[in-house]
């Protein structure tokens, strides 16, 4: 059975994709930073499903913690599919944005892809077939007004994969970015009204969880094996 990580594995778009490498047969294994109980949530679900999970607890933003959390994970074995989703937003037009908004935000989704993709890579290689599965937004694509720190974490995302799928093709490893739009869930609780959403999104609607870690679960399969360094977005056609 082939392992997966899901960092920010018990937010909305996290634990959506936890539950469908689940239920495609991955061993599921869920990160979360502060929330551990949430992640033994979605863990618990995934097993009473039928499924395979275990749960993992380490800041991303610490290069060193978290190679010896990855470390420890790997002595059962490679993690051949890595979906990096643990980011965080902190809004301010950048005129008043403080460095700490600036620099905390930029950490997590970008420092902590580095932090932990890199101790996977090797191992991950060796076994001559794996996935890394990046989860950006429409905003390191069109940016965003008061989100220029998220979006250029985002964007930041883009050069990093595209530049490690050339590195691992001839391993059988593909790395994509998978890039969401409005999609419902606590993170974008309240910042839209209806009548907004119906302006911004061709499709008038926002989008769901479970659709994205459909793309996702897509991208982690054997099927999508020639597809590598792609942006792909999923936002009702707003880009």
């Amino acid at each position: 059975m082939k392992r997966a990580l899901v960092t920010g594995g018990s937010g909305d778009i996290g634990s959506a994709i936890c539950r469908c490498l689940a239920e495609k047969g991955f061993h599921i294994i869920v990160h979360a930073g502060s929330k551990l109980e949430k992640a033994r949530v979605v863990a618990n679900q995934i097993a009473d499903n039928g499924g395979s999970a275990e749960t993992v607890s380490f800041d991303v933003t610490d290069t060193e913690g978290s190679r010896v959390a990855v470390e420890a994970l790997l002595e059962q074995g490679p993690i051949q599919v890595l979906v990096s989703n643990a980011g965080i937003h902190d809004d301010a037009p950048l005129a008043g944005m403080s460095p700490e908004q600036w620099r905390r935000v930029i950490d997590v989704s970008l420092n902590g892809f580095y932090n932990v993709t890199q101790p996977l890579l090797l191992p991950m290689m060796r076994t001559r077939w794996g996935r890394v599965i990046a989860i950006s937004s429409i905003a390191g694509q069109m940016g965003n007004r008061g989100q220029a720190n998220y979006a250029a974490a985002k964007a930041g995302l883009h050069g990093a994969i595209k530049s490690l799928s050339q590195e691992l093709a001839s391993r059988g490893v593909t790395a994509n970015v998978v890039a969401p739009g409005i999609i419902e869930g606590e993170m974008t609780q309240g910042l839209f009204s209806k009548e907004q959403v119906r302006q911004m999104v061709p499709a008038h609607r926002t989008g769901r969880p479970e659709e994205v870690a459909s793309l996702v679960a897509f991208l982690a399969s054997e099927e999508a094996g020639y597809i590598s360094s792609q942006v792909i977005g999923i936002n009702g056609g707003m880009a």
